[in-house]
């Protein structure tokens, strides 16, 4: 069974920095795009930053380059550097993992529990 386990969360004031990580476990697969996702209260979830197995990255318009994405030498994991940090970034902030299964591009995804991030003001 596959887990994605999120980690690094916690209390930070505003301005300040924090380090997720996220390790994948139960699969001897690598999963092609790995992400953040991140649900503030109230609101739906939405996408932070995702990077794919070859290097691309995304980012949400809000990141505004305050965040950096990056893959781990381990297989199946991921970080997320977060500076700058704002109270808007509030939000339970979730580990996303994609695989494709087939050559017709179909795909299965993975989820963690989420990591609770506030920034107070």
């Amino acid at each position: 069974q596959v887990q994605l386990m999120e980690s690094g969360g916690g209390l930070v004031q505003a301005g300040g920095s924090l380090r997720l990580s996220c390790a994948a476990s139960g699969t001897r697969f690598s999963m092609d795009t790995m992400a953040w996702f991140r649900q503030p209260p109230g609101k739906q979830r939405e996408l932070v930053a995702k990077v794919t197995s070859g290097g691309s990255i995304d980012y949400g318009d809000f990141v505004e380059g305050r965040f950096t994405i990056s893959r781990g030498s381990a297989r199946n994991t991921v970080y997320l550097q977060m500076n700058s940090l704002k109270p808007e970034d509030t939000a339970v902030y979730y580990c996303h993992g994609v695989r494709v299964v087939n050559v017709e591009g179909a795909t299965v995804d993975f989820w963690g529990h989420g990591t609770q991030v506030t920034v107070s003001s």
